[in-house]
């Protein structure tokens, strides 16, 4: 019996050739501490199925229960019979296999409504035991460069759900857009959130798209995302950049930049990609204002880290300041990376006396790293392994393996064909936790998150495009205890992206198929140029 799950769970062992058949009479039987997954049941599979899945006992029952002897995001689903029983260790475990029972009814099941009404469905007889690998199982969407409207941040939290990814990285600023409503600084989406045009394509594009481009969320709409996520249990961690990175915030702000040696208020929110010379001044209105940032944001997240980039700060500008060498004379530092260190010290204190923790790029080693810090290492390993030696907790990102919006294929059609050519099969094999490590060491690696910067992609069809079907090969390496790079079988990932692929039509993604883009996917090449270099700059 072919069950093509995805991600592969621990254990799954088949009961028989005989089907168990849900009718229109199919009771939900919540246990405590259950009701939030019996709703998202009713709502999503209900909607799907046209199954009431009313509450109640009847000989037609799923039953939904916490077992305290199951690790915390681990389920055990058994549907040899009726009852169909799944269990959670908590009630995110319970959601994680109310995740493989609707991949168990068939491709239909992710659809918005039912292809037809008062059908019976059927579920394979199985007894599934699963638990993820690690405990960050990430995706970042970066919603500075191109702007995502609210509907398409929820649609990608059900996406992330019905792989088992639990960690959103919420990447609301840059250079090129300021996204989230602060109200004590209304002009950082007055101002900071739009810009006059775009570049098209990669940053050697002689192209632009010059008509305004821009959006933000209200504080009503962060609310929103978070509670949406959290119904999903997922995290959502938002990102703000600091020192780098900000050029949205000085061009509303022209006060936090360095206005001894740049003109800042003839500055605009940045049109174009790469990494811009204009960053945060190191002084205490800087700080002050930040921190007025932060406390608005810690109201709208509830989560434990706040990420606060740090990476690819340029010095130049404080290399030429007065009022960053006083800062510096001040300190008692001795160059300016020694400065971005005490920029994100500060922070990494501040959120700590609140009870949060940060975390950044890997970057923010560099000068030191406050106790208690964690470490997103994207240029590679080694800024992951010199945190984890250090005592850091880490999330493995590495660009040569889970930037997603590198291209996945070499061929002369792939649309604007950037970064790395990084296969389906690349992504599979992608290993987070380096050999380098001791048992000790890889303890500190959370988890792993893949990457979505959104340069390249002006629209979720580009963003949906670039994602998929790589994510779900991600998926399975962060959720499934898989065994080495070389051995894992991507044959038989394969055969059940077979299946999977089913799914995602019902579920509307428009992914690159195996056999290469679809005519309407490809675009001229002249919008970008192969890179087998450095990555599109975050």
């Amino acid at each position: 019996m072919d069950v093509d799950l995805i991600p592969a769970p621990r254990e799954l062992r088949t009961g028989g050739s005989g089907r168990v058949r849900l009718g229109p009479g199919t009771r939900l039987a919540a246990g405590p501490g259950t009701e939030g997954v019996a709703h998202w049941l009713r709502a999503t599979l209900g909607a799907a199925t046209g199954l009431p899945l009313a509450e109640g006992d009847g000989p037609l029952r799923i039953e939904l229960g916490i077992d305290p002897d199951l690790p915390p995001e681990g389920y055990r689903l058994d549907t040899g019979e009726h009852p169909v029983r799944l269990a959670g260790g908590s009630a995110a475990g319970v959601f994680r296999g109310a995740q493989t029972l609707r991949q168990l009814l068939g491709p239909d099941a992710f659809r918005r409504a039912p292809v037809r009404p008062g059908r019976d469905w059927e579920l394979p007889p199985v007894t599934v035991e699963d638990a993820p690998r690690f405990r960050w199982r990430g995706l970042m969407l970066d919603v500075a460069r191109h702007f995502m409207p609210k509907d398409g941040v929820l649609r990608c939290l059900d996406l992330m759900a019905a792989h088992k990814l639990n960690v959103f990285h919420f990447h609301l600023t840059d250079d090129q857009g300021w996204r989230v409503e602060i109200t004590r600084y209304p002009k950082l989406t007055e101002t900071g959130s739009w810009r006059s045009r775009t570049k098209f394509g990669h940053r050697a594009s002689p192209l632009w798209d010059d008509k305004p481009h821009g959006g933000f969320y209200t504080q009503d709409d962060i609310r929103e995302i978070v509670a949406y996520a959290a119904e999903r249990h997922i995290t959502v961690v938002p990102e703000i950049d600091v020192p780098g990175h900000s050029q949205a915030a000085v061009a509303a702000y022209p006060e936090l930049g360095n206005t001894d040696v740049v003109d800042t208020a003839a500055l605009g929110v940045w049109d174009t990609w790469g990494i811009s010379p204009n960053v945060l001044a190191p002084t205490e209105n800087t700080l002050r204002f930040y921190e007025g940032v932060f406390e608005e944001l810690l109201d709208l997240f509830p989560s434990e880290f706040i990420h606060v980039g740090g990476d690819e700060c340029p010095k130049e500008q404080w290399r030429r300041s007065a009022t960053a060498k006083a800062r510096m004379e001040d300190l008692g530092l001795a160059d300016e990376d020694e400065l971005q260190s005490w920029f994100i010290a500060h922070f990494a204190g501040w959120l700590a006396a609140r009870g949060r923790r940060l975390i950044g790029w890997d970057e923010i080693l560099e000068g030191g790293l406050a106790p208690g810090a964690a470490v997103s290492s994207w240029r590679g390993y080694q800024g992951g392994i010199a945190a984890a030696r250090a005592g850091h907790d880490v999330v493995m990102c590495p660009e040569q393996h889970v930037y997603l919006d590198h291209r996945q294929d070499g061929g002369a059609d792939e649309p604007v064909p950037i970064g790395f050519v990084r296969t389906l099969e690349d992504v599979y094999r992608f290993e987070p936790v380096p050999p380098e490590l001791t048992e000790a060491e890889a303890g500190r690696v959370l988890g792993t998150q893949a990457n979505v910067w959104t340069e390249v992609m002006e629209s979720p069809a580009r963003v949906d495009y670039q994602t998929f079907p790589r994510l779900a090969a991600f998926a399975e390496v962060a959720w499934s205890a898989l065994p080495a790079p070389a051995e894992r079988d991507f044959a038989g990932f394969e055969r059940r992206m077979t299946g999977h692929y089913a799914r995602l039509d019902a579920l509307g993604v428009a992914y690159r198929p195996p056999a290469g883009p679809r005519p309407w996917q490809r675009r001229p090449g002249v919008l970008g140029r192969p890179i087998d270099g450095p990555p599109p700059d975050k």
